[in-house]
Formats: structure tokens, sequence, C-alpha cells
């Protein structure tokens, strides 16, 4: 066994998976299903009970897992010794990002960060909050970019940046013209918004009990697109991150009117507790917060 195999066991554990682990390894669901099957002949116990949806790793797969996920991190301080010594900064960077990051800046992160580290290579994908911190924790991903960041006993949290929040509307819309518009101001409004359970969705009304103000939620949606589309067809009016709104503002689809009293949605990295930085890791970091990592 090497660090492919180790990595595609710990993947397959993270995503609960043995199709999404074989995908994220470029190999064969069949070789991937070989695979474990050789280990638990090897092993002589079951690794991953496959009879439940998700799969759900045994505890002797537990302990596998956990010798795989000290094995990579041992290699990858490794290869980072050695890369350190050659003065060169290479290896991936994998991130774990919720959708909105994806509308605001990634395309320009990862080609500044391809500038900087020509030799190294920035892997992103995105996914609901609570699977970032899942898949984090399952060290699958080296970092993950969530609002409303918050450590867990395997997890740190800290602060990357805040973002004012603004109301989205159509550019028909009677508030569209507004410098500003106040809460109050949406009282019965037709609003679009994020599905319940989510970290967003939570603080907007929370938001808008603590100013006393009734919406009527026409629609929810687990992800901005959708928010954006519906407002920009004209249903109801939105309260999203302002950053995200730049490319809709600029293709003439929406406004962005700021909202008072202000709003902020604050953004966070997170990584498991047990990480080890490489120099690329570190150099993402700098990347997005300029002060030194420590």
């Amino acid at each position: 066994m090497n660090i492919t195999h180790w990595k595609l066991f710990r993947d397959i554990a993270a995503f609960r998976s043995v199709s999404r682990g074989a995908q994220a390894n470029a190999v064969a669901q069949s070789a991937a299903s070989q695979h474990v099957l050789e280990l638990e002949r090897q092993f002589g116990c079951d690794l991953i009970d496959t009879t439940k949806r998700p799969l759900v790793v045994t505890e002797a797969g537990q302990l596998y897992l956990d010798t795989c996920r000290d094995l990579i991190r041992r290699w990858e301080e490794f290869e980072s010794s050695l890369n350190q010594s050659h003065g060169v900064v290479r290896g991936t960077v994998s991130v774990a990002a919720i959708y909105s990051i994806r509308l605001s800046e990634m395309t320009q992160l990862e080609d500044e960060f391809k500038r900087r580290y020509p030799e190294a290579e920035l892997a992103v994908e995105y996914f609901r909050p609570e699977r970032v911190y899942e898949l984090v924790t399952a060290e699958r991903f080296d970092l993950g970019l969530v609002s409303y960041a918050y450590s867990t006993r395997e997890v740190t949290a800290v602060h990357w940046r805040d973002e004012e929040m603004a109301v989205a509307v159509a550019p028909g819309h009677a508030l569209a013209a507004r410098a500003e518009v106040n809460v109050s101001e949406l009282a019965g409004a037709q609003f679009i918004t994020f599905d319940e359970g989510l970290p967003i969705r939570r603080e907007i009304d929370r938001y808008l009990r603590r100013h006393r103000v009734g919406v009527d939620v026409t629609h929810h949606f687990d992800n901005l697109p959708s928010i954006l589309s519906v407002v920009a067809d004209g249903f109801g009016v939105s309260i999203v991150p302002a950053r995200v709104l730049k490319g809709e503002v600029d293709s003439g689809r929406l406004v962005a009117v700021p909202l008072r009293p202000e709003l902020i949605r604050p953004l966070g990295i997170i990584h498991s507790k047990r990480k080890i930085f490489t120099p690329a890791v570190r150099g993402f970091l700098e990347l997005l917060s300029p002060q030194p990592v420590a």
C-alpha cells in the first residue's frame, strides 16, 4: 500500500461514497470497490458498511482511517520539507467552499495563486456549509471557506473578512432607484431567501425579528444563483451579500441597494486542528489574509 491507497480510502470515507471517492482519485469505481474488498480480506473484517446509504465506516474501518490520515500527514510533511530544501513551492491546496464564494472572487484568487506559485495547484470544490465542515474534519480538504465560521473539537475557525449585505431587486422595482433602504420598508414584501437551516438564513431571520419586520417568504433556495434569478425575474426582493451581486449589477440584471441598519456576513477559514500547513497552503492563506500565518 502507498499514499494513493491511503487517500482513496480516506476519500471514500469522507464522501461516504465509493463512487465519489473513486472520482476524487481518478480511478474507476470498480477499482475502488476492489481495493476496499482486498483490504477487508487482508484484515479479516469489514471496513465499510455498504448496506447503508450513505455508507458508514465500521469501528475497524475508523481505526484504519485514522491510520491513513496520520500517514498522509506524515507524507505531506516529508514532501513539504523536501520542497522547502529545494526552494520551490509545489503541491495541491484543496479547498472546500460554500457556493457564494464562487460568485464573488474565486476565479481571481485562483489566477493570483497560479501567478505567485506556478508549480503549485489550487483545487476548489463547492458544498453546503455542513458538508464543508464534515469534509475538513475528515481531512479530505486542507481548508474550508464558510460564512459564520465556528470552531469545533476537531476544527479551528479563523476570521477572514466581513461582507456587507444589501437588498437585491430587479431594475424595475420601486426600490431600485433608492440610495438606501431601511429594513422597515421591507415589511410585507415578497421575499426570496435561503433555505431554513442554513446559517445565512438564520442570521437574516434574526435580523428581521430584531427590527420587528415581517416579510412574505414566497421562495427559498439553498444557493444564491437561484435566489438571484427569481429576484431578477421580478418576483420579489432579497437580502444577500453585496459582493456577490457585482456581476449581476454590472450586467444590468439586478440592482444592489444598501441596507440600513447595516447587516454583516462574516466569512471564515476553517482547517483541521491536526493539519500541517505545507508552503502551498501557507501561500494560499497569505493570499486570503496578507497577515503572517502562524
